[in-house]
């Protein structure tokens, strides 16, 4: 139902050392150096929709109101068990 979506590889540009031109001097030219690698995330960032939070906070208010819905339930037939109990005992007498 619900399909992520990867972002796609970021392809870092390729660096272009260009080599000093040659001179008539005798001192000794530094290496070119390459620039740095990008850091790599070890995690994908994963986008999460404005839907998928309203499905997710949809299905908490449900099974919240579910559970409500148990709790008073079960209030009244407890209710219900200790009058009925009330009743039998007094006819007892």
């Amino acid at each position: 139902m619900f399909r992520p979506t990867l972002p796609e590889p970021v392809t870092p540009p390729t660096a272009v050392v260009h080599a000093p031109p040659a001179c008539s001097c005798q001192h000794a030219h530094p290496a070119p150096t390459m620039p740095p690698a990008p850091a790599r995330r070890t995690f994908p960032a994963i986008g999460i929709g404005a839907g998928a939070v309203a499905a997710v906070v949809t299905v908490g208010i449900v099974l919240t109101a579910l559970l409500a819905a148990v709790a008073v339930a079960a209030v009244s037939v407890a209710v219900v068990a200790v009058v009925l109990r009330s009743l039998l005992a007094s006819q007892r007498r």
